[in-house]
């Protein structure tokens, strides 16, 4: 994938994605904190946090019903104007329910984001360029999470936390106009069909379902594994090892940096030698990286596991995306990403569970086992039981060509 190319998707995909991630960094430190000034309880408290991952769940089927009906463009527009209201509404808020309707809605917004951008790359980028430009896209997002957190507690120390929640609003309005100036309308079959989406849907599951089966459990382990490692790691440093918060800072720090080191060769690699090439690695390598946390019992102990596991993140990035998008059905797009977006979620919301459930049982140490064993299953799933879509996407195939929305 050439500069020129990449230059062409800037606008109407990296962009915006780049201002949502930073702002979603932004909420990372100062969420918390806004929300006990709503109240003292820590079970609210992460009530509040957690709501928008509960929208995204929610919302991640039916949006991609109405994403074959309204098309690219205006899923992309309902999605950040979501946010963009949400994240206005959260900063303004007076009463703690409002702060869950809030994020609740904030979810919704982030499904219709989510399922919009990646049918629009699914549409306008050919399947021999898609694992780097997809690759591209995981990299800004982590960029914009990992710079967002220094800037919101910085504002939310100078300025208050409202300030630093108006700044998300301010970043998510950027987004919008962005999606209503750069983006074009993609989608091919958008009210040509006058039959039911949820037909659809079901003739996706009675013709798809090996693939769904296959690639979704994938998906969902894949996940998994990527959400426990960002709470095993604090919990295990602080519980286990008694290292404060600036040194688990630095930890995860380092990890993020080698994580986002690795966009670029993760696409050229999924391009040139196939996705297993760094699916299958990416999540043997996280692996074992989580095998490694029992195993420290120091600072550098700690450090060099979770340097692993950036480094086999950063192999992934992209990798899930690529897999959805070449996998999607052509007359059901839509359908197919809502789906795996589901399960993809599913698999982030599991894995923090996992680990709570089992260190309250067992013990921290369980936990990061667990996870390990989540992490090879998805590697053996990849390998074994999915297909290798690249094969199946030549050099300068075609693609849809976008078509500009009436």
């Amino acid at each position: 994938m050439t500069m020129v190319q990449r230059a062409r998707l800037l606008l109407p995909v990296y962009l915006p994605t780049f201002l949502l991630a930073f702002s979603q960094g932004i909420l990372i430190p100062t969420l918390p904190l806004y929300a006990q000034q709503f109240t003292p309880s820590f079970g609210l408290v992460s009530l509040v946090v957690s709501a928008a991952g509960l929208g995204t769940l929610l919302t991640d089927v039916p949006a991609g019903l109405l994403l074959e009906r309204l098309g690219r463009r205006r899923m992309m527009l309902l999605g950040t104007g979501a946010l963009a209201l949400a994240n206005l509404g959260l900063a303004l808020a007076h009463l703690y329910p409002e702060l869950v309707v809030y994020r609740l809605i904030a979810g919704a917004g982030t499904a219709c984001w989510n399922l919009s951008r990646l049918a629009y790359l699914t549409d306008v980028v050919p399947p021999a360029q898609r694992g780097r430009a997809l690759s591209t896209f995981g990299g800004v997002n982590r960029i914009g999470t990992f710079t967002g957190p220094a800037i919101g507690g910085a504002v939310g120390y100078a300025l208050g936390l409202p300030a630093a929640i108006l700044l998300t609003a301010a970043l998510s309005t950027g987004a919008l106009v962005l999606a209503f100036v750069a983006v074009p309308e993609s989608g091919l079959q958008t009210r040509l069909h006058h039959r039911l989406r949820w037909r659809v849907l079901g003739d996706l599951f009675r013709h798809h379902w090996p693939e769904l089966l296959a690639a979704g459990t994938a998906q969902l382990w894949a996940q998994m594994i990527r959400a426990g490692r960002q709470i095993i790691v604090p919990l295990y440093g602080a519980s286990v090892l008694g290292l404060d918060v600036a040194a688990i800072g630095s930890i995860v720090s380092l990890s993020a940096a080698i994580d986002m080191s690795l966009f670029l060769p993760a696409g050229v690699i999924m391009d040139r030698l196939g996705r297993k090439f760094a699916s299958v690695p990416s999540f043997a390598v996280l692996s074992l990286g989580m095998l490694l946390v029992p195993l420290a019992h120091d600072y550098w102990g700690l450090l060099l596991a979770t340097a692993v596991m950036g480094l086999g993140n950063g192999l992934g990035s992209g990798t899930m995306m690529t897999l959805g998008a070449d996998l999607a059905p052509k007359e059901a797009t839509g359908e197919f990403l809502g789906l795996w977006r589901l399960l993809g979620d599913a698999g982030s919301a599991g894995g923090p569970l996992v680990v709570g459930m089992i260190a309250d049982l067992v013990g921290l140490t369980l936990s990061a086992l667990a996870l390990a064993g989540i992490g090879a299953l998805a590697a053996v799933t990849l390998l074994a039981f999915v297909r290798e879509t690249r094969a199946e996407a030549p050099a300068g195939s075609p693609t849809r060509a976008p078509a500009r929305e009436p």
